[in-house]
């Protein structure tokens, strides 16, 4: 990591440049002034979806889903409890594929569940299938190496 990082903001998209060390002290966005890490997983449509992965300085994990899914719904819970573990260290986001589908295409998700990496813009790792927290977390450490 470089002495400042680019954060891009959950709530109103700003790209936010950060000092490494301050990744932690619960920092707020200096558009919004809202918080820039919720501890929750960020709901992106395919407007805002390459802002986030291009522009983030930190690793993108992304869960593409659809509501009629079982499994989705199923993983969503340890998603947010993934999600409030791993931030800040890691942009944690969902993707409606139902919603999104020109990203599903773009990305060739062919099921769902499918959890995927991304850093400095590009996809590192994907794992499809429903997995609890730990498992999550776990996949999402092994794969920032």
């Amino acid at each position: 990591m470089t002495d400042s990082l680019h954060i891009v903001c959950p709530h109103c998209d700003a790209v936010n440049r950060l000092p490494a060390a301050k990744l932690a002290a619960q920092p707020v966005c200096g558009k919004c002034q809202k918080p820039l890490f919720t501890g929750q997983p960020v709901d992106l449509t395919s407007a805002r979806f390459l802002k986030h992965i291009e522009r983030s300085d930190i690793p993108v994990l992304v869960d593409f889903w659809a509501p009629w899914c079982g499994p989705c719904r199923t993983m969503a819970p340890f998603y947010a409890q993934a999600a409030a573990r791993l931030e800040p260290h890691f942009r944690v986001v969902k993707v409606d594929t139902e919603q999104a589908q020109d990203l599903a295409t773009r990305y060739a998700i062919r099921s769902i569940p499918t959890l995927a990496l991304f850093k400095g813009g590009r996809e590192v790792a994907r794992q499809p299938g429903a997995m609890d927290a730990s498992n999550i977390i776990a996949w999402a450490n092994q794969n920032n190496r």
